[in-house]
């Protein structure tokens, strides 16, 4: 009966007409791994390129939501003075007079002034926590 079993000298294995193993080869071509300053600096880089990526991501929505707000705002600035413009000549012809219209639109605003001057601090509040939840809505 023929032995199955070839000793190489570490390992047994069966011998079916396959190599057998030689650890010590083996181990000569295992790859060893980086030290851990190589695996830290790798760490570190990847962080930092991470932190640029999102710096980045960050600016970028930042600066195309404040170019859609300047967009809406020029919008609603051109809105409002033609809308005024339409209510004094409104208010000037049903009184048969444009000068008292357009004062009657600066007396509104006027009053709309004041209001907003004295209740600053109720309308102030509102306003900074929309634009904070804006910055850091990532």
């Amino acid at each position: 009966m023929k032995n199955l079993w070839t000793v190489d000298e570490r390992l047994q294995t069966p011998d079916f007409g396959l190599k057998t193993l030689d650890l010590k080869k083996m181990e000569s071509e295992k790859e060893t791994p980086p030290p851990i300053i190589d695996q830290l600096k790798d760490y570190a880089e990847t962080r930092i390129k991470l932190a640029k990526y999102q710096a980045i991501e960050g600016g970028t929505t930042i600066a195309a939501s404040l170019a859609a707000d300047i967009v809406v705002f020029i919008s609603a600035v051109l809105a409002f003075i033609f809308a005024s413009l339409t209510v004094a000549y409104l208010i000037g012809k049903l009184v048969h007079a444009d000068w008292i219209g357009f004062g009657c639109v600066s007396i509104i605003y006027l009053i709309i002034a004041v209001v907003v001057k004295v209740k600053k601090q109720l309308l102030e509040k509102p306003i900074v926590n929309a634009i904070i939840r804006k910055i850091f809505k990532n």
